[in-house]
């Protein structure tokens, strides 16, 4: 678990972190291909089909995560469909105690996602994280997301932090490796980013799947 006598800042990922994760893979998974299947007038199964081998041709890549890419390549508005499942966004049980007592502890507490700011105004809107967390950073405003070294770097130097002496937690494997190989002193992985799928056994990097277990050792720094 965390060290925290050798932790001055915590990096919070957003979906699948903070947020439950079922909000996008319901809309990216089963929500969008029946509007495209709809809009396009095929099945909804050719839909999914097509739809997976987009996402899989830009995994890792910012135009993944950016609705602007999206909305030009399906020629669809995604922000309109999104607010229609809005009511899905839900912040993890566990987040807010979490982050209470992270702030309390003096930490400097920050938000970083690969979501675009548009996603991300839409996820503030519907919970309380511009109220619990003071720095909230979308990597659409570095040019790279969290799997490319350029924003690590860019982050820090930005925010004038320390990378041994940061916390990062996230819900990928793939982007916690990234942070690894860019010197983040300190990692966890989230086992359950889904509140609808199982939880995952993680041996890679340390892991939680309740942050309540965390508040007793959380010491001031």
């Amino acid at each position: 678990m965390p060290k925290w006598s050798s932790i001055d800042t915590v990096l919070l990922d957003m979906d699948g972190t903070l947020l439950d994760l079922y909000f996008d893979n319901h809309f990216w998974l089963e929500f969008l291909p029946r509007c495209y299947a709809r809009k396009n007038n095929i099945s909804e199964a050719e839909a999914v089909t097509y739809l997976k081998g987009e996402y899989e041709k830009l995994q890792g890549k910012l135009e993944w995560y950016c609705l602007d890419y999206w909305n030009q390549h399906l020629n669809i508005d995604l922000m309109p469909l999104k607010r229609q499942i809005a009511h899905l966004i839900q912040l993890r049980a566990d987040a807010e105690p979490f982050l209470h007592a992270l702030k309390a502890s003096g930490r400097k507490v920050m938000l970083l996602t690969n979501a675009h700011p548009d996603s991300l105004a839409l996820k503030v809107e519907h919970t309380r994280l511009g109220e619990l967390i003071d720095t909230l950073l979308s990597s659409h405003q570095y040019g790279a997301p969290k799997e490319h070294q350029s924003l690590w770097q860019q982050v820090m130097d930005e925010q004038s932090l320390d990378p041994a002496r940061t916390l990062f937690v996230d819900d990928s494997l793939s982007v916690l490796r990234s942070a690894q190989r860019f010197g983040i002193g300190h990692l966890l992985a989230v086992t359950n980013p889904d509140s609808k799928q199982p939880a995952r056994i993680i041996d890679e990097f340390e892991s939680v799947g309740d942050f309540t277990t965390l508040l007793g050792d959380i010491t001031p720094l």
